[in-house]
């Protein structure tokens, strides 16, 4: 590996049932258009989108069902779920900020955030194609660091 690259999705969308009494009662869930990924590099970000990595002509979206919600005594939220990336399923746990309290943007819509992350394989999810440098190590290692910066928006 030779540096670390980071990237987005443009295309997200998803749904946050709040129980702020009883967190374990929250549920959420996430789509995401996998064909909106962006690094800054066009090449790199069709070859993200061909069948060498998220084959996004077959597998165009990638979701995140939430079956747990816990919430640690200093707040902070442990979201298990499943994520679907590229047909395959695995559990993973979110460790998320608590969830904001309700404000009013500059265009009158209330919202909340809760940003979290959490760490994949890459290679679990089907995504294994790598290249191997002159100077013997990969092109692409197997660790995913995902951050979420998502906010939820209130049905009108």
């Amino acid at each position: 590996m030779v540096t670390q690259q980071r990237g987005q999705f443009h295309a997200v969308n998803g749904t946050l049932k709040l129980n702020r009494r009883d967190p374990s009662k929250s549920s959420v869930e996430a789509g995401i258009d996998v064909g909106s990924v962006d690094t800054n590099v066009a090449q790199r970000d069709e070859h993200l989108r061909s069948a060498d990595l998220f084959d996004a002509a077959h597998h165009p979206k990638m979701t995140f069902v939430s079956r747990s919600i816990t919430q640690a005594a200093d707040g902070r939220l442990q979201v298990a779920g499943d994520l679907t990336i590229r047909g395959t399923t695995r559990r993973v746990l979110l460790d998320a900020d608590p969830i904001s309290e309700e404000s009013r943007d500059p265009f009158g819509m209330i919202k909340v955030v809760s940003p979290a992350t959490t760490k994949i394989s890459r290679k679990e999810f089907g995504l294994v194609w790598n290249a191997v440098l002159e100077t013997g190590g990969v092109a692409v290692g197997d660790e995913v660091k995902i951050a979420l910066d998502r906010q939820f928006q209130r049905k009108p």
